[in-house]
């Protein structure tokens, strides 16, 4: 029997969970899903050029872990590209350090720390606001944990 799976420590929340090829539909495509830890790996390692051993401690996980999550989520996005397949980030055992919040009115997006609830957006000032975070599921569960090393 496997332990259960460690929760993982994620900066923020992705600004944008689903992608595909333009001009295909939807239905016409597979799927491939990247859990947010993947995403996180992808994140820190190739668009921060973090290395691995910084990257699992910014995570709270070991380097190992750190590793595998990093060769799946590569390998995914790849087949993604060759294959031409759509790609969603979604779930996972994570929890927040950060939010972002996007406006329903001007599509402003805005990062805020997790224990904030924003009441009105900074550009437009329409108080119909997103929290990313909440739509992974996370939020209030996230307020307290990992935001230790909050940037």
């Amino acid at each position: 029997m496997s332990r259960p799976e460690k929760d993982r420590i994620i900066n923020c929340p992705p600004a944008f969970a689903e992608f595909k090829p333009p001009g295909v539909p939807r239905r016409a495509l597979n799927q491939i899903v990247l859990n947010i830890a993947e995403y996180e790996a992808l994140r820190l390692a190739d668009y921060e050029g973090r290395d691995q051993v910084d990257s699992a401690g910014e995570m709270e996980i070991s380097r190992p872990t750190f590793t595998r999550l990093l060769k799946k989520a590569r390998q995914k996005l790849c087949a993604m590209l060759v294959e031409g397949k759509s790609l969603t980030i979604e779930g996972g055992t994570v929890h927040f350090k950060a939010n972002l919040i996007r406006c329903r009115d001007c599509q402003h997006v805005f990062r805020v720390k997790i224990d904030q609830d924003p009441t009105d957006c900074p550009r437009c000032g329409s108080t119909r606001l997103l929290s990313l975070a909440e739509q992974f599921g996370h939020g209030r569960c996230c307020r307290g944990r990992g935001n230790r090393r909050l940037r």
